[in-house]
């Protein structure tokens, strides 16, 4: 097993990050979708899809933040991996 170096778990953070704000954008396309429907099962089908996408933009920041925080620990113990 190879052990990640602190780069590595900032990269991984960062990809997380740039999948969290495209998971958002997303939602608020749904959001956008949603007002100007006038179709009241196209209006509940792109709040349900909205809401999937605020999920995982919330899965996305978790795991940025996991990964910021490993890498960090990687760096603080001096080896960097």
């Amino acid at each position: 097993m190879s052990e990640k170096t602190t780069l590595d778990h900032l990269a991984d953070a960062a990809g997380a990050k740039l999948n969290e704000v495209a998971d958002r954008a997303r939602a608020a396309g749904h959001e956008v979708a949603a007002r100007v429907s006038d179709s009241p099962l196209d209006t509940a089908s792109e709040k349900v899809k909205a809401g999937v996408d605020r999920a995982k933009a919330g899965i996305h920041n978790a795991e940025a933040h996991a990964s910021y925080d490993e890498g960090h620990r990687e760096a603080t113990d001096g080896d960097g991996h």
